[in-house]
């Protein structure tokens, strides 16, 4: 699979973690949008787009964000979900949309989006978005 085009759209604030989301497209034939680039300790890591879990509501069965105390359909009192052990962060609120299987696909993805950031951020002067290919 190769990616065709990736688009980087910087976002302003200059104090935050989050420094931009990227649109990629692979094979010309596909578009993955709201990959996030995002500066860790030290380095720059992407994010892959993700959606809140959200619980049932035991008595209605109304799916509520996960934070939530009450019912938004019924207005009954919410229990605090178990959350599944299964991710490395068990605090994690998000569930990846799509996502690369392999680690070298992840590598890939991760280089090719970071170097349209690093261009798109270097022509910043030029006041509109770029893409690369």
């Amino acid at each position: 699979m190769e990616i065709t085009e990736v688009r980087i759209f910087l976002k302003e604030s200059p104090d935050k973690k989050l420094k931009a989301y990227a649109t990629v497209t692979f094979d010309n034939a596909f578009v993955v949008r709201n990959i996030k680039v995002i500066e860790g300790q030290g380095s720059l890591f992407i994010a892959m787009p993700s959606r809140r879990i959200k619980y049932p509501c035991s008595k209605c069965g109304f799916k509520n964000e996960s934070r939530a105390k009450y019912c938004n359909q019924c207005g009954s009192v919410l229990s605090q979900p178990v959350r599944p052990q299964t991710s490395v962060n068990s605090q994690t609120e998000h569930k990846d949309i799509a996502h690369p299987i392999t680690q070298s696909f992840r590598e890939y993805l991760q280089k090719r989006v970071l170097e349209a950031y690093e261009k798109e951020k270097s022509s910043r002067n030029h006041g509109a978005t770029s893409s690369f290919r």
